[in-house]
């Protein structure tokens, strides 16, 4: 079952009234409508294989929960009997050491299931043999890394005793499996959702309004552009990549996969949150305008945001302040100066955390490639801040001005496109070809004759089609208004109706009139539904 599809619009209108008319009479179980919809909702899109890799993994997570709090419970009663500070000590360590114990054994369930879905045949296939016999049949179980990482990251505030954990099993697996998470994320925490999750709620018409908008904004950006583009794409990446791509095409399919990749995230993250606040839940904010980012930390920061502060916290902190991380600042400040000694330990986290998340994407080699080049730039952009000063200060730039401004998201919008290379091609060496094309300076070819040249099916389909560059205008538009600061809903829904109206009408003839450029043969599917 797609997202865009009638059985889930039918799907989601059956919850809804449901979730409501519960709502009237017994609002204190309004969740089990919600935990009975999400798991019509996995049957629905994976089929019980799914369902029972979901409770596997929430199994697993919840009860090392309880196990952990009551270990931390224990702790502290056996500290307070404890006689003298050496004693105190001894009981504390003995106490985390059973506490890691139970933290490692559930992070090693929870990830070898990851890694084995994800990496397994991959690596198989490095190797030289054929996939397991144990997978075959066995497809990635969708949106696994979205309710891995979610587990996981509850699992490790429940390690750090965070808050007090979820005895019930029922409410925790709600937490786990709502739906509208599945498909693009975000990674939500326990402590921001689970008082939402269970709050009983009546309809509000201004809530639903507003996600109403939403989520048409989304399906416009999702189809008219994303699902558009992805041909071009397509055929630039998989059709005319190779040794000879001319240098012209290959910048124009890097533009047009930067495109499609913010439309498709973008809209999905519209989409799937616009269907949480129909239920009047408020899901982590996830994108940002990050083509708006002034550095390349500065995009990842806006970019996937919710994946972004889960690595920040429960991996790059954690790397950053071990005890070979300190040794080697205290070396670094030693040796190579003081800015070095505090920079240098955490510009290795985050290419450890970079590298980390190209295999997030998958194990093929051009995403650790991918992940590294992003954590070097970022490493570089750090360790080199000094430097930067000093230029800046040497020319007199104000970096306040409009224009230093302009010139930082253009040098950041460049540096993403060159990753984007090493993204977009599955071969490394393909993607290094390219880049010597881009450099070299190859002759312009116009896209129908060089698509055609390389057997590109549909060719006079393939580009920017009117109502596709009227939806990134309008893109460009609210982006920048929301990068003012203003709230885009409440102005449009504050609209006059007539007014409202005929923007209701715009985006939808555009989104309608978009369909028939669509050769991703309906295209429902997004780019991250499987990581």
């Amino acid at each position: 079952m797609e997202l865009i599809s009638l059985n889930f619009a039918f799907v989601l209108i059956a919850i809804l009234l449901a979730y409501y008319a519960v709502g009237r009479f017994a609002p204190s179980r309004q969740w089990i409508v919600l935990l009975l919809g999400s798991i019509v909702f996995y049957g629905l899109a994976g089929g019980w294989p799914l369902l029972v890799w979901v409770i596997v993994i929430a199994l697993v997570t919840w009860g090392a929960g309880i196990w952990l709090n009551k270990l931390e419970t224990a702790g502290k009663a056996a500290r307070k009997e404890a006689k003298g500070r050496e004693a105190k000590k001894a009981v504390k360590a003995r106490f985390v050491r059973k506490k890691r114990f139970v933290l490692i054994g559930a992070l090693a369930v929870c990830v070898g299931i990851l890694g084995y879905f994800k990496y397994w045949n991959v690596l198989l296939s490095y190797a030289g043999l054929t996939e397991s016999p144990t997978s075959l049949g066995i497809l990635l179980p969708l949106g696994i890394s979205f309710y891995t990482f979610q587990s996981l990251g509850y699992l490790i505030d429940s390690y750090n005793a965070k808050y007090e954990p979820q005895t019930n099993f029922a409410r925790y697996l709600l937490f786990i499996s709502w739906f509208p998470q599945m498909i693009q994320g975000p990674i939500n925490r326990y402590d921001a959702m689970s008082s939402q999750l269970f709050k009983a709620r009546h309809a509000d018409s201004e809530g639903i309004r507003r996600a109403l908008v939403r989520l048409g904004f989304g399906l416009m950006k999702k189809i008219a552009i994303a699902n558009v583009l992805s041909g071009v794409v397509q055929a630039v990446f998989v059709t005319a990549a190779g040794p000879n791509i001319p240098g012209s095409l290959a910048i124009y399919g890097v533009l047009a996969y930067s495109i499609q990749m913010y439309a498709d995230f973008s809209g999905g993250i519209d989409i799937v949150e616009g269907v949480s606040e129909l239920f009047g839940i408020q899901m982590a904010q996830n994108f940002r305008q990050p083509y708006f980012s002034v550095s390349l930390a500065d995009f990842w920061r806006r970019w996937h945001m919710s994946l972004g502060a889960w690595v920040r916290d429960y991996v790059f902190y954690p790397l950053a302040v071990t005890a070979p991380s300190r040794r080697f600042g205290k070396w670094a400040g030693k040796h190579l100066g003081r800015h070095a000694g505090r920079t240098l330990p955490a510009c290795v986290a985050n290419i450890i955390v970079f590298l980390l998340v190209g295999l997030w994407h998958g194990a093929e080699m051009h995403y650790v490639v991918w992940g590294l080049y992003n954590g070097v730039v970022v490493a570089l952009s750090d360790l080199c801040s000094p430097l930067f000063d000093w230029m800046v200060n040497k020319l007199h730039v104000k970096r306040e001005s409009t224009w230093f401004r302009v010139f930082s998201i253009v040098r950041t919008f460049v540096i993403v496109c060159i990753g984007r290379f090493f993204d977009c091609f599955a071969l490394v060496g393909d993607s290094f070809l390219a880049l010597r094309n881009v450099v070299m300076g190859h002759a312009y070819i116009p896209l129908t004759q060089a698509l055609e040249l390389y057997g590109a099916s549909h060719p006079e389909k393939l580009g920017f089609n009117y109502p596709t560059i009227a939806a990134c205008l309008i893109l460009v538009v609210v982006d920048v208004m929301y990068e003012r600061g203003r709230d885009v809903r409440t102005d449009v829904l504050n609209w006059r109706l007539p007014v409202r109206v005929a923007l209701y009408l715009i985006v939808i003839l555009i989104t309608l009139a978009s369909v028939s450029y669509d050769t991703s043969n309906g295209g429902g599917g997004f780019l991250y539904a499987n990581f």
